[in-house]
């Protein structure tokens, strides 16, 4: 919405800032952590009178989780009307990829908020199916995977680049469709497998969202995409406003789930970022590059198949408990230890990921 005040730089010059992406992306980050620390605290509190027990824990978890019970969860929902508003602030509202990104971040809040909401009112952990979840999840996808495509309208629409190289294209077809389902289903499960510790899930999704701010940036622009051999992308350079808005947000949802957590984020967060990834990795073409950026989701999302897959199969299971983070906790690693050491590794994946640009 303030970037219509740029209309207006021939009058007031000062106004020119609001032409450019960075300057806007910035105050989108402050903007919805600003949003966050505002609306934090009184937010919690409602919460914690609506919910009364709060997010019921599992009983075959960790036993210093046990300590948890009575904290709220659904604080991811604050989280997304943070971006939201933020987003709508700073960036175009004329940008079609934008809207892609709200369209998937609402649809899987909305189908997170409804998993939360059951959880609660029937004081287990285990709220809708996952079959419906599934195919919640992969309706939402396919209508952006095919509005991408729309938007793309060119023979790099079904089509796959290949980290550190350069000018290596795959074109899928059809194939591309099923395939784009997988990511960004895939991307958001993961991220909701991730969040099972204080703090846990918010560094790996902000350096993500770091990285694909870098991304999206530079494939809207020529100069950049000529230079460095990527794909250009029209107009894919707003996208790095709603990064800044979901970087910020994120961070102030940390400020309160920084161990010992004052809210969960629940499902109405975590399968939305996981979501937001997976469509800003299809919207730059860039889908290989969240299995580098988001390695650490990746390997949670791993730990858990490949142990229900060794229980079914051999009876036996790998890890002494899934999602990976718990093993590490089981070993005896502190609930911080476990988040912080993830965080570093999550750091680690993002310059890297980074560092593709340059080594193709």
């Amino acid at each position: 919405m303030l970037y219509y005040l740029s209309l207006f730089s021939s009058d007031i010059s000062f106004l020119n800032l609001f032409r450019y992406i960075t300057f806007r992306s910035g105050g989108a980050l402050v903007t919805a952590f600003f949003i966050m620390l505002c609306f934090g605290s009184r937010f919690i509190g409602w919460l914690k009178k609506k919910q009364g027990e709060g997010q019921p824990i599992r009983e075959d978890g960790p036993q210093t989780h046990f300590a948890k019970k009575g904290t709220p969860c659904m604080g991811g929902l604050l989280l997304l009307i943070a971006v939201l508003v933020s987003s709508l602030f700073w960036a175009p509202l004329t940008n079609p990829y934008v809207w892609v990104l709200i369209f998937v971040m609402c649809g899987f809040g909305l189908a997170g908020f409804v998993d939360d909401y059951k959880k609660l009112t029937k004081h287990n952990s285990k709220g809708i199916s996952g079959r419906q979840k599934l195919f919640v999840q992969f309706v939402i996808s396919l209508i952006a995977c095919l509005w991408l495509i729309c938007l793309e309208n060119g023979p790099m629409g079904t089509t796959l680049t290949i980290p550190f190289f350069k000018n290596v294209f795959i074109d899928l077809s059809y194939f591309y469709i099923p395939f784009v389902l997988v990511v960004i289903v895939g991307s958001s499960n993961a991220v909701n497998l991730t969040d099972g510790l204080d703090g846990l899930v918010s560094m790996p999704v902000i350096m993500c969202c770091l990285v694909f701010a870098v991304i999206s940036y530079l494939v809207g622009r020529v100069d950049y995409t000529d230079y460095l051999q990527i794909h250009y992308v029209a107009g894919a350079g707003e996208m790095a406003v709603f990064c800044g808005a979901v970087i910020g947000a994120t961070l102030g949802f940390l400020w309160f789930n920084a161990h010992p957590a004052q809210v969960f984020m629940g499902d109405t967060g975590s399968l939305a970022l996981g979501g937001i990834l997976g469509t800003l990795s299809v919207a730059t073409k860039q889908e290989l590059l969240l299995a580098i950026a988001g390695g650490l989701f990746v390997v949670e999302a791993l730990s858990d198949i490949l142990q229900v897959g060794s229980f079914k199969l051999r009876g036996k299971r790998i890890f002494l408990m899934a999602p990976i983070h718990h093993h590490f906790e089981k070993k005896g690693w502190s609930e911080t230890t476990v988040v912080v050491r993830f965080w570093i590794v999550s750091i680690l994946l993002a310059l890297l990921a980074l560092s593709t640009l340059k080594i193709r």
